[in-house]
């Protein structure tokens, strides 16, 4: 083989590694480096030399988002629950987690779905169905935890958010609880309707009572009123009468007018010259 032969071939030898040995990192990845048994390399954005015979892997560094829906789950009384979820996280440590999944999103995005489903399953299976769904968001609050984001950080990710997104019945069940959840509504309904009409008959019987015993002291008040106003009168009477005896003739012989003239339709028939009316001849009755 000439010497011409050799150069090439070592102008191509020497291409190829240096082909192999330059590499570029896009601002939205991350990359990183092997040799055999030695220390990975973590590299940034940019143009990067390597040694030739490293193994380069390239993984996103961008916000992942995965979204669930439909997850099936049981409540403490073995009834069916379809839950929806979605996660985030971002790649912090890319030597964990080219060991944990192999480089793999969809395998790190399955192993962090199943440590959240096993915190729903335990959340929704601490009550019954009607709790769970009265509850509105039962795991809400079992979500965000330090374990959830322990177990991220051994998959190499920060485990940024994860939220319930619904919680909705079957369609083969959701008729019948909803129909016993409206006769429990119904039943408390009457019970309160109840407890209103007999606590609105008890005001009134109340109310009655108060009003009678109110009546009954006004009217023994206006008694008494009435009878010391007449006591009185009959004293005032009495003085009156001792003091002047022509004025007590006078003043019954005006009631008797009174008694016996003040009435529509009667008639009396009685000799005008009778002691009767005297008063009605002369002022003084003689």
């Amino acid at each position: 083989m000439s010497a011409r032969a050799f150069i090439g071939i070592g102008i191509l030898i020497a291409v190829v590694l240096c082909w192999r040995s330059l590499f570029v990192v896009d601002e939205s990845e991350v990359a990183l480096s092997r040799l055999g048994e030695a220390q990975p390399v973590t590299y940034g954005a940019g143009l990067h030399l390597k040694s030739p015979f490293a193994a380069v892997h390239m993984f996103d560094r961008r916000l992942v988002t995965h979204s669930y829906a439909g997850e099936s789950f049981l409540s403490q009384d073995q009834k069916p629950l379809l839950v929806g979820f979605y996660l985030r996280w971002r790649l912090v440590d890319p030597a964990r987690y080219l060991a944990a999944t192999g480089g793999d999103e969809d395998t790190a995005a399955a192993r962090l779905a199943e440590l959240v489903r096993a915190r729903i399953r335990e959340a929704l299976a601490a009550a019954p169905l009607a709790a769970d769904i009265a509850g509105g968001r039962p795991t809400a609050g079992t979500l965000d935890t330090d374990a959830l984001r322990a177990a991220a950080e051994l998959l190499g990710v920060e485990l940024v958010d994860v939220q319930l997104q619904r919680i909705e019945l079957p369609e083969e069940v959701a008729n019948t609880v909803y129909q016993r959840m409206q006769q429990s509504l119904t039943m408390q309904a009457q019970q309160l309707r109840t407890q209103g009409v007999a606590e609105a008959d008890k005001i009134r019987a109340d109310a009655d009572r108060k009003s009678a015993e109110i009546k009954a002291d006004a009217t023994r008040d206006s008694q008494r009123l009435r009878g010391e106003a007449d006591a009185a009168a009959s004293a005032a009477y009495a003085r009156a009468y001792g003091t002047n005896p022509e004025f007590a003739a006078f003043s019954r012989t005006l009631q008797a007018y009174k008694s016996s003239l003040g009435r529509e339709g009667d008639v009396l028939v009685i000799s005008p010259e009778g002691e009767f009316f005297k008063y009605l001849h002369s002022a003084s009755g003689r």
